[in-house]
C-alpha cells in the first residue's frame, strides 16, 4: 500500500513538473517566444544605433565645418553660390 502511495504521488508530482515544462509560465514554446522577440529588439536595436551614430557625425560636420551645410544648400535647397550659373540636364 505505502509503495503504491509513493509511486502514485511522484507519478502525479512528474505529471505536475511536467506540465509547467510545457504549458507553464517558463515553458519551453514560452522561451523560445520570448528569444525570437529578443533576436527581434536587438535588431531593431542595432539599426537605432546606426542611425544614431550617422546623426551624431552629420551633427559634428554640422559644428566643425561649413561643407555640409553648403552641401545640404545645395542638394536639399537648390542654391548657387553668387557668380554660379545652375545648370540641369534633363534625360
Amino acid at each position: 500500500m505505502g509503495a503504491r502511495l509513493a509511486s502514485a504521488a511522484l507519478i502525479a508530482l512528474l505529471v505536475i513538473v511536467h506540465g509547467q515544462l510545457w504549458f507553464g509560465r517558463g515553458s519551453v514554446p514560452n522561451v523560445a517566444l520570448l528569444l525570437r522577440q529578443l533576436d527581434e529588439q536587438q535588431q531593431r536595436n542595432a539599426q537605432a544605433a546606426r542611425t544614431n551614430a550617422r546623426l551624431a557625425a552629420e551633427i559634428n560636420d554640422l559644428r566643425e565645418g561649413l561643407e555640409i551645410v553648403e552641401e545640404k544648400a545645395r542638394s536639399e535647397l537648390g542654391m548657387v553660390k553668387a557668380n554660379e550659373i545652375f545648370v540641369q540636364i534633363a534625360k
